[in-house]
């Protein structure tokens, strides 16, 4: 039976690498940016509300052109933006933070908005339509509780790019496939045939199977307790100018306090990402071929 779902999208930073708002940069003709292809799959998979984190610089075209295409396509859609004191720190005065507080305090924003479960995601990753259906999934069936989060993952091989190296959270699970911790890893690059990270100034292997989280969450809407909780306390722990309040950290607290277990799904779909500019035409392809073998239209509006 289908239940009410969400999905939450993370737009809020500004991609230092990529250099420019990469989140409303139209990827083909159609001038359809990756984020619009998230709500297209989302929306064909039953979710029938999306929440948008962003920031002031989000140019008012695009916030009208969204606006519009909700009313065409009757999906609920809310805007939050993410500021500095978007949730209240009375007493706490940091003149030197020149950007908000992370993806945790992004999704918090979003509290007041939200109160069934929900999806969360990137902007600027493209997860695939199976994905989407997964998560819809999970939630339908009532998988998706107080105690039951859930995670879509991905191959670590298909997450790298040919441009650089990347920021992967490398996912250890347990038997029955819950979660049991996610470690940040840098500098992934597949090298001579292997996939190594570097640790330590040493070269280490991964398997290309390994999951990595690319912050595709399936969350509960009791997850906004703890992340205010915990929001509090990391201001209180007096953070640096540019620290940041992470989700997988939010999350990994819960499951260390045995507040939740977080179910992973390994996604069929290929997962797409534009972390330098030069990721772009790589998309662009992958896109081009999508329309061709009849899984998206060449405009996905009309």
């Amino acid at each position: 039976m289908s239940s009410k779902k969400t999905l939450l999208i993370l737009a809020g930073g500004l991609g230092s690498r990529y250099k420019g708002l990469k989140q409303v940069d139209g990827i083909l003709d159609n001038g359809s940016p990756i984020l619009e292809y998230s709500i297209y799959d989302a929306l064909e998979a039953g979710f029938s509300k999306v929440v948008i984190i962003v920031n002031k610089l989000i140019p008012q075209s695009y916030i009208e052109r969204l606006n519009s295409l909700s009313e065409r396509r009757g999906f609920e859609l809310h805007w939050v933006y993410q500021e500095m004191n978007s949730i209240p720190l009375q007493g706490f005065d940091y003149p030197e933070r020149e950007k908000p507080w992370g993806t945790a305090h992004a999704v918090l924003c979003a509290k007041y908005v939200i109160q069934e479960p929900f999806i969360m995601i990137n902007a600027d990753d493209f997860y695939g339509k199976e994905a989407y259906q997964l998560a819809a999934d999970e939630i339908n069936h009532h998988l998706i509780s107080d105690s039951q989060f859930g995670m879509i993952a991905y191959p670590v091989s298909t997450t790298l790019s040919g441009h650089g190296t990347v920021a992967r959270g490398i996912c250890t699970l347990d038997s029955e496939s819950y979660l049991i911790r996610v470690e940040e890893q840098t500098s992934i690059q597949k090298l001579n045939g292997s996939i190594i990270y570097t640790e330590n100034g040493e070269n280490i292997k991964l398997n290309p199977d390994t999951l990595a989280s690319m912050n595709f969450f399936i969350f509960h809407p009791h997850i906004f307790c703890s992340l205010e909780a915990y929001f509090y306390d990391f201001i209180e722990s007096d953070p640096t100018p540019k620290q940041e309040f992470y989700i997988p950290s939010a999350v990994q607290r819960m499951m260390d306090e045995k507040k939740v277990k977080v179910m992973v799904k390994a996604s069929p779909s290929q997962w797409m990402g534009v972390t330098y500019a030069d990721d772009k035409k790589n998309i662009k392809d992958f896109l081009i071929s999508e329309i061709q073998n009849n899984r998206y239209p060449a405009d996905l509006w009309k």
